[in-house]
This record gives structure tokens, sequence and C-alpha cells, in this order.
């Protein structure tokens, strides 16, 4: 359903693909993703075989494996057949008694070697079943993934990123809103079919990336985001909306959208895109159907989305308020036109717009800060070392005097 109403309604800029002739400056450029910073790096040459050995045998005893062996084992990694046994040991890690202690470093670590060595479809396993592997990057990397696949022109999983990064609320850098943005708008250029969950999921991101941005178009993400949810609220009730999302639980996503629409109007200086009032409309329109069915999303939605239908009175109570919600939208969209507050740039223009005029500043800002965060590891790596080192000492020490103590006893 998704899918058809976006192309109904959105503008034919839209269908190409991206306008706009810089050199490409909307990605990130090639002193982001350097890896002399990196590379740098003290070096901890290992045998990962060897490693690997050790680790089994520690694992086999019950005993915990230190965070520091598995850092040593990713760092190392030199091909793709041991990126797939890396894999494994984090799997095993995050299900052991250490688990909490797997450090940022090694999440870094783990996604440049699965980039470098052409697994980046690990990388992104990896990071949307983080629960069963520890995988919650920092905002540098998930702007090194993100970019990656907006290179390759592969935008849905661009956008399987970008949901991550909404999940653990990480917009923090304006250099992540911004490849978020353009990941999200140039995926509905594609016309996919959304299923539900999809259009959940891209929804809440363009809503809470768009809620950083103080602008045309922060206000057009948000008008998209609210619209989205308030689609999946009216098809399938509220909790189907906010369920295991960073979301306001309450019912109305599509009155909110509204209100987005009226705080354009009252503002002075920002414009919403027409495609995206456009595809409103004919959301709106859709909903306000009985009879327009399009349910090539649903039907691939499955059986769990099924099982969450749970449509109460107060969900019906809230269709119910569709003629008003058509009707007011119908009243905003004349006021916003006749302000001159209808911007027929397309949602992916405005993007490229901001990347063009942001993204080189940002990019710098999140440069110093990344160069200060590896410092800063490398500092708590070796003080790591340190009280390994320490404390096998220790208890090398501790061993020879109960030996010594063992042989002085049988000779007594």
């Amino acid at each position: 359903m998704a899918a058809s109403l976006w192309n109904r309604c959105v503008t034919t800029t839209v269908k190409v693909k991206f306008p706009f002739t810089c050199a490409r400056r909307w990605l990130l450029s090639a002193a982001y993703t350097d890896t002399t910073v990196w590379e740098a790096r003290e070096k901890e040459p290992q045998n990962l075989a060897v490693l690997a050995e050790a680790m089994d045998r520690t694992y086999e005893r019950n005993l915990p494996v230190s965070s520091l062996n598995v850092s040593r084992f990713i760092d190392n990694i030199s091909s793709r057949e041991e990126v797939d046994q890396a894999e494994y040991y984090l799997y095993k890690f995050r299900h052991s008694p250490n688990c909490w202690y797997l450090k940022d470093w090694t999440i870094h670590s783990w996604i440049r070697q699965c980039l470098k060595y052409g697994a980046r479809e690990k990388a992104l396993h990896t990071l949307k079943n983080k629960i069963q592997y520890g995988i919650f990057p920092d905002d540098f990397t998930f702007n090194m993934l993100i970019d990656s696949y907006i290179k390759d022109e592969d935008f849905k999983s661009a956008c399987s990123v970008v949901e991550e990064v909404m999940l653990q609320e990480a917009f923090n850098l304006p250099s992540t809103q911004i490849l978020s943005l353009y990941a999200l708008g140039a995926h509905l250029a594609t016309r996919p079919q959304l299923t539900v969950s999809e259009e959940r999921l891209v929804g809440a991101s363009l809503l809470i990336c768009g809620l950083t941005q103080d602008s045309s178009l922060g206000l057009s993400a948000q008008l998209l985001g609210h619209a989205l949810l308030g689609k999946v609220e009216m098809s399938k009730g509220i909790h189907a909306v906010f369920k295991g999302m960073p979301l306001f639980w309450g019912r109305g996503y599509l009155g909110r959208a509204l209100a987005v629409m009226e705080r354009a109007a009252a503002a002075a200086d920002v414009k919403l895109s027409k495609d995206v009032i456009d595809y409103m409309n004919g959301l709106l329109q859709e909903l306000s159907s009985p009879s327009d069915t399009d349910s090539s999303g649903e039907e691939m939605a499955g059986e769990e989305e099924k099982k969450d239908d749970t449509v109460d009175e107060d969900d019906e109570a809230e269709r119910a308020k569709l003629p008003q919600y058509a009707a007011r939208f119908q009243e905003l969209s004349s006021q916003l036109e006749s302000q001159g507050k209808v911007d027929p740039a397309s949602f992916q223009t405005l993007v490229t717009a901001l990347a063009q005029q942001d993204l080189e500043t940002a990019e710098k800002s999140d440069l110093e800060q990344y160069t200060s965060r590896v410092q800063a590891w490398e500092a708590e790596k070796k003080l790591l070392i340190q009280r390994e080192k320490e404390t096998k000492e220790k208890s090398e020490q501790e061993k020879q005097e109960r030996l010594a103590a063992k042989a002085a006893a049988q000779q007594a």
C-alpha cells in the first residue's frame, strides 16, 4: 500500500535518483573513511589458531574469556573466512558471564574488518541481531556502514542501518542525521513494496531523525514519518506502532502529522516539500476508501504481525476521525499554498542541499572527535593489557609458592 501511495503522489522529480551534479559531495569524503588513524594503533600480532584454541579451552572449563582476547582475534583478521570465525566468538562472548565488557573499539574494529574483507552482510546481520552479538556501534561507526551502502546505491540496506540508529536513538551527529535522511529518501524514491513492519520502521526513523532538524527538511521528514506511522495505526492499531519502539504511545499520529503542517503554516521561514504533502493527501484518500485495498505490503508482513493485531475500541474511535483529518488536511494544504509555503523541491533535493551545505563541516568535527576517541581507546587498552600482565604474574607467583610449599611438606 505504501508503495502505491508513493507512486501516485510523488512528483516526477522524485523518480530521478538524485538531481544534482556535484562530485558526489553528498557522500562521506575519503578522509572520513581513511584508515591511517586506525592503522596507526600499536599492533598485537596473534596466531588466530592458537588464540581460538585458548578461548575454546577456556569456554570448555566454564571460565570467562577476556574481552582483550576477543579484541585481539578481531584485530588480527586477515581473510573472509576469519570473519566468520570471529562472528562465532562474538556470539560466544555475548552469551558468557563477561558479556557486558565487549569494548567499543572491538565493535568498531569488527565493522571495519567486515567492510575490508567483503563481509558487509555479516556486519549488518550482527547489528540487526545486536542482542545476540552485543554489537552497539558508536556514531562514527554507524556513519561508515551507512555510507558504504549509499555509495553502492543499496538504499534498502542503508535504511536497515538507519533503523538501528533510530532504535538506539543515536541521531546525535549532524553527519549521521544527513546520511540517514539521505538513505531514507533515496530508498522511498525507488518505490519499494513496504510491509507494515517496514512502514513502521521507516516512519519512526523519519520522525525521530526529522526532530533533529529545525528546518523545512526536518518538518517534511516529521510529516512523512507521522503519516507512515498514522497509516500503521489506522490499519493495525496503536500497539502495532509503539511496541518495541522509542515512540510516544498516544493515539493520533495522523493528527500529529496535521500539527506539523500547522507549525509550518505558523512559522516564518520554513516550507513543506510538495511530494510529502502529496503523499499525505493520497494516504488520507486511500484510508478513507474502504474498497481501496492494496494488500501487497500487508501480505508480506508475516504471521508475527498478524498475531500482534490488537485493534480495540479506542483504535476504532481514532479511525472514526478520518473524515475530520481529511477535511483539516485540505484546509491546511490550501493555507500553505496561499502562503507560499509549499516547496516544489523534492525530499531528496532538500537533503542534498543540506549535505552540500553542512556535511563537510560536520565531517571535520567528527574526525577530530574520532582521533581523540581512538587515543582514549588505546590508553584504556594499554591499561587493560598491563593489568592482564600483572594478574598473570601474580597468578604464576602464587602457583610457584603453592608448589614450593607442597614440595617442602613432602620433604618434611
